[in-house]
């Protein structure tokens, strides 16, 4: 059984930085692009970052390039997501999502799904 656990959410000021983790089992974890998504209230599920299984390259929306950065742990298992310059717009649940598909940057291409942290940043 495939399972996504994220951690490293919380309460932060506007300007800091957090680290997410998302412990994966379950599945082939190098045979996997790895992404995170947020949602906000009221608002749709959205893409954050990706890396690809193939090549390691990552991908990122353009609200979060250069702020945000995606790496995986081989040994450990873990996808991360450092997170810096936070906004309080950054504010959300984020999710970690497992594909076989590369470049993946719609939930509806997204295989497995954890239970997502909450990130919040205060003005």
């Amino acid at each position: 059984q495939v399972q996504l656990v994220e951690s490293g959410g919380g309460l932060v000021q506007a300007g800091g930085s957090l680290r997410l983790s998302c412990a994966a089992s379950g599945l082939t974890f190098g045979s996997y692009t790895m992404g995170w998504f947020r949602q906000a209230p009221g608002r749709e599920r959205e893409f954050v970052a990706l890396i690809n299984w193939s090549d390691g390259g990552a991908y990122y929306a353009h609200s979060v390039k250069g702020r945000f950065t995606i790496y995986r742990d081989y040994a450990k298992n873990t996808l991360y997501l450092q997170t810096k310059s936070l906004k309080p717009e950054d504010t959300a649940v984020y999710y970690c999502a497992g594909t076989r598909r590369l470049g993946a940057t719609i939930t509806e291409e997204y295989d497995y799904w954890g239970q997502g942290t909450q990130v919040t940043v205060s003005s």
